[in-house]
């Protein structure tokens, strides 16, 4: 994005602007580290936290100005170097080059006509930093005693690119020098900027990411200041929470699942030169060739010469672009809105809805997700909310009988309704629960479309009202839906219009189709917001990026974080929950 690059400054004491000593700047790290590490607040009081954890870090930001290691000039600087090296090492560096493309910021730009499928941009494994190129950098020996960094692989290849970058004989220099010097995650908004994603579904992994990052930084100082094993890294001279932001926002944005050189597992990695595709819509087209020992990338559709070169990043929502990538994308296929609902164990017929949902591969208490498609639900959603509008009588027509376990293949099928009367009751349900989830935000979408037109705006806050906007919009979307079907179903009631039947023909046809699977074929192929997320990671806006970083789960929330171990809130053990995550799944396949 042509921010200023990094210049090299002084170390402890040696400056105007080194205001605290090693001892006072340890104090004030112990306090950030037992503020973080303590319970979640209640309800309604992680505003707070929030604002207290964010003073403490401003006041260690304020006495650290000027400690961080940096590069003289713009990274556009690097870039020539960056291509060099990339073809010294045996990367493809023919038919693009990097140019800036106005908003998005920088990309790869075709040199050449590139036709769809054609294989133009490979890397080689020596030039990727991964967990593994870690453990045999200066890291190793911290690495093999620290069990956080066992743990995360995402923590050790931070610390592995700020080692990196600290070396300037590192192999990887003329990569790191093309980094951005900072970001648009929410790790770098103001405060205000933030208060513009209050109420919104992203806001509690704002506030998990910021706290999680400021836990891990002052956990690593100390093992920095002290730890044996971390006496040779020249990060005891100087590790700032600024220089442990930049680089848990460039791994966040950029980190990959790639094979290990056996194809036994999986490690992550920073891929060059790659990393600066852009993110459009379309399908995953990159992959790693372990006879090649290369990540391989085709190009997604026809580009003429100075068209600007996309990937897919994956099935991600704004909400986790946002948050993971920095950037906003208006024409996301794949956005949508969380819905937690579940069916209530105190209800009487309880044990009947949480059998038929069983049956059909669906808990009785889930995350499930909205779109601005129509309809704006997937067969998972729209089975959950058939049972859970069904009355007794209905229940034990999908609970026994001789059709009963032929019932349940039909629970997503839009086209099979259970009765006039269910999905009269489903789209009401749907309705109400979309207009409910709209009161919560503090803002209607009138007001957030005039923000929008203001000039003056910054891009981060320009992000967070959009992201904002866009949640509305579908949930929006979704009571227009419910509201249509239910008066369309309510019309079909009054007519005695017949209820579609399913033939028994159609139904043999439907489990034949899965034989592997155990779930009726209307709900085998869910939603990707209702399963595992698949594809790529983003990055921010002008630096495009890759195949999805960390495996991801839901936690009970349902909000996407990197797996991680469960842990005490005290001392090391506290640090073990995970402050970011790019991606969700395993994207990066081998080539058969």
């Amino acid at each position: 994005m042509g921010k200023k690059s990094r210049v090299k400054t002084q170390k402890w004491g040696t400056g105007a602007t080194a205001m605290a000593t090693p001892k006072e700047m340890l104090s004030l790290i112990s306090e950030l580290l037992q503020k973080c590490s303590s319970a979640a607040p209640p309800p309604g009081q992680e505003w707070a936290e929030y604002i207290q954890i964010r003073s403490l870090v401003e006041k260690i930001r304020k006495k650290q100005k000027g400690l961080s290691v940096m590069f003289e000039g713009t990274r556009e600087t690097y870039f020539t170097e960056l291509m060099a090296w990339a073809a010294e090492n045996g990367a493809s560096c023919e038919g693009f080059e990097i140019c800036h493309f106005g908003e998005e910021g920088y990309g790869l730009k075709a040199t050449r006509d590139i036709k769809a499928e054609e294989l133009f941009l490979w890397v080689p494994r020596k030039m990727l930093m991964t967990v593994e190129s870690a453990k045999s950098s200066v890291l190793g020996p911290l690495y093999l005693q620290d069990r956080i960094l066992q743990a995360m692989g995402n923590v050790t290849l931070a610390f592995h690119l700020l080692c990196e970058r600290a070396n300037p004989n590192s192999f990887w220099q003329p990569y790191i020098k093309t980094l951005p010097s900072e970001y648009d995650t929410p790790l770098y908004f103001e405060e205000e900027e933030v208060r513009h994603l209050q109420a919104t579904q992203a806001i509690q992994d704002v506030f998990s990411q910021y706290k999680n990052t400021a836990r891990q930084y002052a956990y690593f100082y100390k093992v920095i200041q002290t730890h044996p094993s971390a006496s040779k890294l020249s990060l005891k001279d100087a590790f700032t929470f600024d220089d442990y932001r930049w680089a848990v926002s460039s791994v966040m944005t950029r980190q990959n699942q790639i094979p290990t050189e056996d194809g036994s597992r999986v490690t992550l990695a920073l891929i060059p030169l790659w990393d600066m595709c852009n993110h459009t819509n379309g399908l995953i087209t990159t992959g790693y060739n372990l006879e090649d020992d290369r990540c391989e990338c085709v190009a997604l559709q026809d580009y003429k010469k100075d068209d600007q070169i996309y990937i897919f990043y994956g099935t991600r929502s704004n909400a986790e672009f946002v948050i993971h990538n920095g950037f906003f994308y208006e024409a996301n296929a794949h956005d949508r809105v969380k819905i937690k609902l579940g069916v209530s164990k105190s209800e009487r017929l309880y044990a009947m809805k949480a059998e038929v949902l069983a049956r059909a591969g669906i808990p009785s208490s889930s995350i499930f997700a909205l779109h601005g498609a129509d309809p704006p639900m997937s067969a998972q959603l729209l089975a959950f909310l058939r049972v859970f509008c069904m009355t007794e009588e209905e229940l034990k027509d999908y609970l026994v009988g001789d059709h009963a376990i032929n019932k349940i293949f039909t629970l997503g099928n839009a086209e099979l309704p259970v009765s006039w009367e269910n999905e009269i009751k489903l789209w009401t349900f749907l309705e109400t629960r979309a207009a409910l989830l709209l009161k919560t935000y503090r803002s209607t979408s009138e007001n957030d479309r005039s923000l929008l037109e203001q000039p003056e705006l910054s891009f981060r806050a320009r992000v967070a009202i959009q992201l904002r906007l866009a949640e509305k919009q579908i949930l929006e979307h979704a009571v227009r839906c419910g509201r249509a079907r239910r008066e369309h179903f309510q019309r079909q009631l009054e007519e005695g219009a017949p209820l579609p039947r399913c033939q028994e023909s159609s139904i043999s046809l439907l489990e034949n189709s899965h034989p592997e699977s155990g779930l009726p074929l209307s709900l085998h192929h869910l939603d990707e917001a209702d399963g595992a997320l698949e594809g790529l990671a983003g990055a921010e806006p002008g630096d495009g990026l890759l195949l999805n970083g960390a495996v991801t789960m839901e936690n009970g929330d349902g909000t996407p974080h990197e797996v991680e171990q469960s842990a005490k809130r005290t001392g090391d053990e506290a640090v073990e929950n995970t402050m970011y995550g790019s991606g969700t799944d395993t994207s990066i396949r081998s080539f058969p």
